[in-house]
């Protein structure tokens, strides 16, 4: 498990390098110039010696002095926000990308697995037709299409909560939703087929056969062996959804990482993107580790393969 564990860090950090790599590349090919986009113009004199100072004029040692920046887990200044740096930004906000994600995930789970168990339960019903309709959905809708939809209703036609913003509880309702909806919709139908598989098991005839209660069966026998695709899918998902989705915070006003990510592409603001970038690789390969390791805990067998 140790040797494992060491690993899976040491192909997490190879992981996350590349994707830096690739993103450096990338925002360096496009053009554009951080100090002369809109209103964050600065003087010809300022940029210069803006430029000097952090190596913005040879490309590889900027390269190589924002990686040995982030290693300390500092990235280094913001030129679209004056007097903030790129780890203030981050700080900020991140942990509203993590509440809405955190929220919206255990949404999705307390409602996608009793689905997903619900419909297979009755397999081939008008309830498993209902609940694979849903699905179809939840996986299909935009999200985009999805909060509008939301606002519309809840916001201008009923009055009920507030269209965007950030403040109160009222205003973590709708992106909640809107951001759970799709993951709820994968997890209902990841749950469904596993339940499929593992209720035609022969531990699961014999218990039937015992005389146990279907309820104790499905939940206490059968439920578990049943979450491994769960289980798998949750890894990414989770750090998707911590990390924000740039469409949900954008169409309801929230002031996440995803929102500031999409303005730095926007401004060419190289810092701040490649902060991003690699806050977002880090909590994927973090949360695809920690999905790998509740495998061991669900199922033995994979536990004794290690």
């Amino acid at each position: 498990m140790i040797r494992w564990l060491i690993r899976r860090l040491w192909l997490g950090l190879v992981t996350v390098f590349c994707v830096y790599t690739l993103t450096f590349l990338m925002v360096i090919a496009v053009p554009g110039n951080p100090f002369q986009q809109g209103q964050h113009r600065v003087a010809a004199e300022t940029e210069m010696a803006l430029r000097a100072r952090y190596h913005m004029d040879d490309n590889w040692l900027y390269y190589w002095e924002f990686l040995r920046g982030a290693a300390r887990l500092d990235f280094g200044p913001t030129f679209m926000y004056a007097d903030w740096t790129c780890n203030q930004i981050i700080g900020s906000a991140l942990p509203v990308s993590v509440l809405i994600g955190i929220l919206a995930m255990l949404t999705a789970v307390m409602i996608g697995v009793p689905l997903g168990v619900w419909a297979a339960q009755h397999k081939n019903t008008w309830i498993d037709i209902s609940c694979l309709a849903l699905v179809l959905v939840g996986i299909s809708l935009p999200t985009f299409v999805t909060g509008t939809s939301l606002i519309v209703l809840f916001c201008v036609s009923w009055k009920l909560l507030p269209i965007g913003g950030w403040g109160g509880v009222s205003h973590l309702v709708l992106p909640v939703i809107t951001l759970a909806l799709p993951f709820t919709a994968y997890i209902a139908r990841l749950t469904r087929s596993g339940m499929f598989d593992v209720l035609s098991q022969d531990f699961v005839r014999t218990a039937f056969a015992k005389g146990l209660a279907p309820r104790r069966v499905v939940w206490h026998h059968a439920l578990k062996p049943a979450l491994l695709p769960v289980v798998g899918y949750l890894g990414p998902a989770t750090a998707q959804a911590l990390t924000g989705s740039f469409v949900v915070e954008k169409v309801f006003g929230v002031p996440g990482i995803g929102q500031h990510f999409v303005n730095a592409a926007l401004n060419r603001d190289a810092g701040l993107m490649l902060g991003a970038v690699l806050v977002f690789s880090t909590l994927l390969v973090l949360f695809n580790m920690l999905a790998d390791a509740a495998y061991t805990l669900i199922d033995p067998r994979i536990r004794q393969a290690l």
